[in-house]
């Protein structure tokens, strides 16, 4: 692979009248004699800068030869759901030897173009692969190409991508769900065996419910995010995406595990395990939902007493707040990480930072309805207030997986829907921007309450209204992933006999 060439701009010791302006705007008053003596110090800590600039940055290395693939034509990608197509063969032997996967395009491959959904990345090509590729292919796994996901994945939808809309395999009319779209696309319709997804709101479970495949968001931190395009370190999360709870399994086993430290996030020390409950339907997960998906959930809830679960209606109102406490730490960490802001120990994407923020400050009209309102949103809370509601929607978080813990020393597993509709219709040809961001973002009632508490979630397809998928989410105690996936399986053997 080619040698890493990331090097910032050089920074020049500011001028006085800069250091002024600067004082001024935090309303810091100094004599000029104190600017030139804060102007000396200044410039001799930027030769840690331009020491750090120019110095190699340390990549994980690239372990398996490939060729850069191609961009599939039309004929070759109905459904729009493929960003790149490649082959990338892995180890010789291993749990996932003969089986295929897609890429979610916000996770690099090295020699691989990577565009996150967007025209802002265009040319971008990573000079690493993420560890969760590495793993993959160690495992003896197939790399067949990237696959499409919505611009800056900020959007549940799929309409949003740079590269034009994926659409349900289904009915192409409706969307696909995001952001991980191609991924459960491609898995759905057979192209693949498997697929990464990632998620911050449901951009693993929403994609899955709506093309009626297996979906599991890992809990937090159990799978490393190391090079992953970052939203929010707190709430990332990346994880399987496959047609059979099995695979789904497989695939965990060998993406999980600590990650030497590059992923500072992680339990170190853990090792995750080769994988009569007591099963609580929560009730505030059907709030305003649909009654035909609120029946198709049920029964398939109910359905588990034929294996020897017990099943009952158990209550959380806080479950409603967990949403907005979660809008919050997303919100404002998505606008912090746009522009590359660290604070924890582990790997730094550092060429995909530097490409976005020079397409960001040169294209911003590039960016999808939905970025832009992120950015607006941002920078208008930031100037206002700063990290102050960051901070205390973090704090309030703490509460809000302590009373999912509690109730889960009750229950084994929680059951509620995926998504509380069917997939809708894609937004049309001149849709307002209003329709357009209430089509992106009204789906995560039920899913992102535990991206912001870490709790594994896994969406199982229950049933069909219209002739759709209707999803069927169980949430588990923290890693306890593997219950998880058991009672999936023992429901998809139940639905699979009828």
């Amino acid at each position: 692979m080619a040698d890493n060439l990331f090097q910032a701009p050089a920074i020049q010791t500011p001028s006085i009248d800069k250091l002024e302006r600067l004082a001024d705007k935090f309303g810091i008053d100094m004599t000029e004699d104190e600017l030139k003596d804060h102007q000396k110090h200044i410039k001799k800590s930027l030769e840690s800068y331009t020491f750090i600039n120019q110095s190699p940055d340390p990549l994980p290395p690239v372990k398996y030869p490939r060729t850069p693939g191609y961009q599939p034509p039309q004929d070759e990608n109905k459904l729009n759901a493929w960003a790149w197509k490649t082959d990338i063969q892995g180890a010789s032997d291993g749990k996932l030897k003969g089986k295929t996967f897609a890429i979610k395009d916000s996770i690099p491959v090295a020699g691989v173009p990577m565009r996150n959904g967007t025209n802002l990345l265009r040319g971008y090509i990573p000079e690493f692969d993420a560890t969760v590729v590495t793993r993959i292919l160690d495992a003896g796994g197939c790399i067949k190409g990237k696959s499409v996901c919505e611009n800056m994945c900020v959007n549940g939808s799929s309409f949003t991508s740079d590269s034009g809309p994926v659409l349900n395999a289904f009915d192409p009319e409706r969307s696909a769900g995001g952001s991980s779209s191609g991924s459960a696309v491609l898995v759905k319709t057979g192209e693949v065996d498997m697929a990464l997804g990632a998620d911050q709101g449901g951009s693993i479970r929403m994609p899955a419910c709506w093309n009626g495949i297996v979906g599991l968001k890992p809990t937090w931190s159990l799978v490393p995010y190391t090079g992953i395009c970052i939203l929010e370190p707190s709430v990332d999360h990346v994880g399987p995406m496959a047609r059979t709870v099995a695979d789904c399994a497989l695939m965990l086993e060998v993406l999980a595990g600590y990650d030497d430290g590059l992923d500072s996030r992680q339990l170190k020390g853990y090792t995750p395990p080769v994988y009569s409950e007591m099963i609580g339907i929560l009730a505030e997960g059907f709030v305003d939902c649909d009654p035909d998906v609120e029946s198709v959930v049920r029964e398939a809830a109910r359905s588990l007493t034929a294996v020897g679960a017990s099943v009952e209606e158990v209550s959380m109102p806080q479950h409603l707040d967990g949403i907005h406490i979660w809008d919050l730490i997303c919100s404002d960490g998505t606008y912090s990480n746009f522009f590359g802001e660290g604070g924890s120990k582990g790997f730094y994407p550092t060429s995909v930072v530097s490409a976005f923020r020079k397409g960001l400050l040169t294209n911003a009209n590039d960016l999808s309805v939905t970025a832009k309102n992120a950015v607006l949103l941002g920078e208008c809370v930031r100037e206002t207030n700063g990290l102050e509601f960051y901070c205390k929607a973090q704090n309030m978080c703490r509460i809000l997986t302590q009373q999912y813990d509690n109730l889960l020393r009750s229950v084994d597993i929680l059951v509620m829907p995926t998504i509380k509709f069917v997939a809708p219709l894609l937004p049309q040809e001149g849709a307002t921007v209003d329709e357009q961001l209430y089509n992106a973002a009204n789906m995560t009632g039920n899913t992102c309450q535990f991206d912001a508490t870490g709790h594994p979630a896994l969406t199982i397809n229950a049933g069909f209204h219209q002739d759709l998928p209707v999803g069927m989410m169980m949430v588990g105690r923290h890693y306890d992933d593997g219950l998880v996936l058991k009672t999936a399986h023992a429901f998809e053997k139940i639905r699979d006999k009828k």
